[in-house]
């Protein structure tokens, strides 16, 4: 498979997400955020970091970068999309995915292991989770508190929309398993087409026992499945 990294002023995980890729044996390529034509791609990683310095509104900015406009047709082409972190945020902005992420409920910057739960398995970028497995995943943001209406979030939870929550490591949901604030302990969700996830922790960090663990390699995993 073919792969894109779009890179802007500030990304700093895109290394992180090539070196997942092509563990996984994709043919990626990065892609500067003033480039207007997308490399022909199977999938299109928007990744973490704090894109121009998160200047405005986290993600505000890169959402009307030059390439954005490529990846917004791209995806309304079906082509998969995958946006962690500030790759979330970017998303929003773009209205590719709904709602937004917020100042984090405690209003620090967090960095730490979470315990997150598989809620949909029957997606292209979760198939080879179980469903209700339980992950362990860094997150690292100060803007992950996820915020949507009411009739957004009852279409989430109907369609079966809500990829990842935040839960403790008995898999419980709580207030107390939930990092940021997020509302409905929401940590990840797609599009209606399901060919676009956004989530807010860093699969890309746990893809070696050796300095983590191997709870996010089934995501890339799942893309070539």
């Amino acid at each position: 498979m073919k792969s894109s990294v779009i890179v802007f002023p500030g990304s700093n995980c895109d290394r992180d997400i090539a070196v997942a890729l092509e563990k996984m044996q994709f043919k990626n390529q990065m892609v500067w955020h003033k480039e207007t034509k997308l490399p022909k791609s199977d999938l299109i990683v928007v990744p973490g970091g704090f894109s121009y310095g998160d200047y405005l509104r986290s993600g505000a900015i890169a959402g009307k970068s030059l390439i954005i406009d490529e990846v917004i047709k791209a995806a309304n082409s079906g082509c998969l999309i995958l946006g962690i972190c500030n790759g979330f945020q970017i998303l929003t902005e773009t209205g590719l995915l709904k709602g937004t992420l917020l100042r984090n409920k405690n209003l620090k910057f967090i960095n730490k292991d979470v315990h997150i739960k598989v809620l949909n398995n029957k997606t292209k970028f979760t198939n080879k989770y179980k469903n209700d497995q339980i992950l362990k995943i860094n997150i690292a943001h100060n803007e992950g508190n996820y915020f949507t209406d009411q009739k957004h979030l009852e279409e989430l939870k109907e369609e079966n929309l809500i990829a990842f929550k935040y839960c403790n490591e008995k898999g419980d949901f709580n207030e107390n398993a939930n990092p940021n604030g997020s509302l409905n302990n929401i940590a990840g969700i797609f599009n209606k087409n399901r060919n676009i996830l956004g989530m807010m922790p860093h699969p890309e960090r746990m893809i070696d026992e050796i300095i983590s663990n191997k709870d996010g390699i089934n995501l890339f995993s799942s893309l070539t499945n």
